[in-house]
């Protein structure tokens, strides 16, 4: 089992930045931890994931890289999206994931523990 609590969302003006916080508690050392995002009446969209293990590779979707970086730190078991250049495409509920089997192209159906969600709201 993994728990997954998300903090960090609010309201910022085009160009913020905000950082999200995924803490995580279980036995999550094997796990794949992704960001995804879901905006009203769209579908839960992938943003970016990172490996829980030694290799720690990140992999981003299209349209946040250069501006979002993901990233951990093991002692703390968390996992951080910064989110830089922020647009008012950004904004929806984000949501932190983990996964074992998870693959690419990447699908929220390939994780199997979720948070609750935190609100970035990004104003023009």
């Amino acid at each position: 089992q993994v728990q997954l609590v998300e903090s960090g969302g609010g309201l910022v003006q085009a160009g913020g930045s905000l950082r999200l916080s995924c803490a995580a508690s279980g036995r999550t050392f094997n796990y794949v931890v992704g960001w995804f995002r879901q905006a009203p009446g769209k579908e839960r969209q992938f943003v970016a994931r990172i490996s829980w293990g030694t290799t720690g590779i990140a992999y981003y979707t299209d349209s946040v890289k250069g501006r979002f970086t993901i990233s951990r730190d093991n002692a703390k078991n968390t996992v951080y999206l910064q989110m830089n250049s922020l647009r008012p495409e950004d904004t929806a509920v984000y949501y932190c994931a983990a996964g074992l089997s998870v693959r690419i192209p990447p699908h929220h159906s390939q994780y199997d523990y979720w948070g609750q969600g935190t609100q970035v709201t990004v104003s023009s």
